[in-house]
């Protein structure tokens, strides 16, 4: 009887998590904006215009994102985690290579605090005993990031959970 308990609660699990993908396609696509102009398929980091203001730039990445399910290892539409939205936002918008994971990419860059925080920063939390998260600090204490309860967002530093477990920030940019 117990094994046929835990048997059912796997299945229920695995449906679970199942359900939780997005129906989104993914198919090639053109998308033509003021700051992208790609055929590229949608799963991947959209080219960016070298002629536009980054800070421009990156609030148009975030909205061709936004809403997109956090998927735990997903580098898509259809699910992206925390590091995958960082790195393959920093690749598009400033042209620079981050590392796959939040904990490899908090080796790299310039350690600062939040008061010397500056646009383009990434901000690392400890959400856990062995759990990181990462965002992109866009100022004025609010960053973007892929959360694991609400997909891609915007949120704030004045959130008490955000606020009381940050734990490192990096510069990454000139």
């Amino acid at each position: 009887m117990r094994k046929l308990i835990t048997s059912n609660a796997i299945a229920l699990t695995c449906m679970l998590l199942i359900g939780c993908e997005s129906t989104q396609s993914e198919n090639a696509s053109t998308t033509t904006n003021a700051y992208y102009n790609t055929n590229r398929p949608n799963s991947l980091a959209p080219m960016v215009d070298p002629e536009k203001p980054l800070d421009l730039a990156l609030i148009q990445y975030f909205e061709e994102w936004q809403g997109t399910p956090y998927r735990w290892g997903g580098a898509t539409k259809r699910g992206i985690d925390c590091s995958a939205f960082t790195q393959q936002a920093y690749q598009a918008v400033f042209q620079h290579s981050l590392p796959r994971t939040t904990r490899q990419q908090v080796t790299q860059g310039n350690k600062t605090s939040l008061k010397s925080a500056s646009f383009g920063d990434l901000i690392f939390f400890k959400t856990g005993s062995r759990r990181y998260h990462v965002g992109i600090y866009i100022g004025d204490k609010q960053f973007m990031h892929a959360s694991s309860s609400k997909g891609v967002i915007i949120s704030t530093l004045d959130n008490p959970y955000w606020s009381a477990r940050i734990w490192q920030i990096r510069n990454y940019l000139p």
